[in-house]
């Protein structure tokens, strides 16, 4: 039974960051869309990337709980998304010994591309999300919310 408590959140939760480009910045031109309650994507056809958070709560606890957009800088954000994600994706590598439903894949997060304020806000939102949500701790502290 608790095996199927994290199964089901999770096959609808996860991220995907796909980014194919080499150049250092992306252009402001994301498009955010959000086609029903529990799905977020962010995507730059441009330069070929985009975010899929799919998670049934997360555009409700990002509305209620989160820390309005501007609250961070974005070098914080940044600085916590590549900690964050690199702890997620050792997790990944790791499925003996951490819940392969719960890290599915890794994330492809480039710290030399500027992916922008909006992408790097949702991730980070998502990975305290996730840690809130799950009961993990990804790196020291985790700020409830």
């Amino acid at each position: 039974m608790k095996k199927k408590r994290y199964i089901i959140p999770f096959l609808l939760g996860l991220i995907i960051i796909s980014c194919v480009s080499q150049k250092n910045t992306i252009p402001q031109k994301a498009s955010l869309t959000s086609s029903s309650n529990d799905t977020i994507k962010i995507a730059n056809e441009e330069l070929e990337y985009e975010v899929i958070i799919i998670d049934p709560d997360f555009n409700m606890w990002l509305a209620s709980m989160a820390y309005p957009r501007g609250f961070y800088s974005q070098s914080y954000l940044e600085t916590k998304n590549r900690l964050y994600i690199n702890e997620w994706n050792n997790r990944f590598l790791q499925p003996q010994r951490y819940n392969r439903n719960l890290y599915e894949m890794s994330i492809d997060y480039d710290p030399n591309i500027n992916y922008g304020y909006e992408v790097n806000y949702l991730i980070y939102n998502y990975m305290i999300f996730f840690q809130n949500n799950y009961r993990q701790n990804l790196l020291g502290r985790v700020p409830l919310r």
